[in-house]
């Protein structure tokens, strides 16, 4: 049996849901955030598109999808369906290929039409520059969905911390501040300056997960649970 590419928006599944296989898919690139100022009298640009962060911040970007029906056509109540499923809806969108993540955005449907028949459904995506993780660090990772060829296995939860613990969390490319949940109060060192983290949920914007490996080191005695998901270009 021929196996089709498919694409699930949240709960929904193109080809067990709608009887659609996806016939292209594109990913547009995602395009970078620019601030430059022309000087006149003078070669060149200022470019200010790093001053802020000191890393590059990107827009949306789009992925679209055509898709088509197995009976060669749709009725207008099939259409419909699919319309009233995720049409103008903000979802999360994984594609069969890569469904070790996922992508946030914006889902719009429209159709093709030949001879009065609607022979293909178009469906564009506006959504976030980064796909994600499809499980977070402390959450149990899948063995199904999980890639050999680019997965990342971080375990970070309900760590116990006795005295003293070191761990190192693999970071994607996407920089992100973590979350601690925390039975105790805590003290964290994490690149040579040391946090307090109280008892409860909390973070500090100075910590910040980046690509490739983060060792953080807790003090003290207590339950620490991080809660990271990584994001990827």
């Amino acid at each position: 049996m021929k196996e089709y590419s498919y694409v699930l928006f949240d709960e929904y599944n193109t080809f067990f849901d709608f009887n659609l296989y996806v016939e292209k898919l594109e990913i547009t690139e995602a395009e970078i955030k620019t601030e430059t100022v022309d000087i006149p009298g003078a070669d060149g640009e200022l470019d200010f598109s790093y001053s802020l962060t000191g890393e590059a911040k990107f827009k949306n970007r789009k992925i679209n999808i055509t898709c088509a029906n197995l009976k060669r056509y749709f009725t207008l109540q099939e259409y419909s369906r699919i319309q009233n499923a995720i049409h103008g809806k903000r979802m999360q969108i994984r594609l069969s290929k890569d469904l070790s993540f996922y992508y946030v955005g914006k889902v719009s449907v429209s159709k093709y039409e030949a001879n009065g028949l609607i022979r293909e459904v178009l469906i564009e995506c506006d959504v976030e520059p980064y796909k994600y993780d499809l499980t977070s660090s402390d959450e149990d990772w899948l063995w199904d969905p999980f890639s050999f060829e680019d997965g990342i296995i971080n375990e970070t939860k309900d760590l116990n911390v006795n005295e003293e613990l070191e761990i190192t969390i693999i970071g994607r490319r996407q920089k992100v501040v973590p979350k601690f949940i925390c039975d105790n109060p805590l003290q964290l060192i994490f690149n040579g300056t040391t946090y307090n983290l109280s008892s409860g949920t909390s973070y500090s914007p100075d910590i910040e997960i980046c690509e490739g490996e983060n060792v953080l080191k807790f003090v003290g005695n207590g339950t620490v649970t991080i809660e990271y998901r990584g994001g990827s270009l």
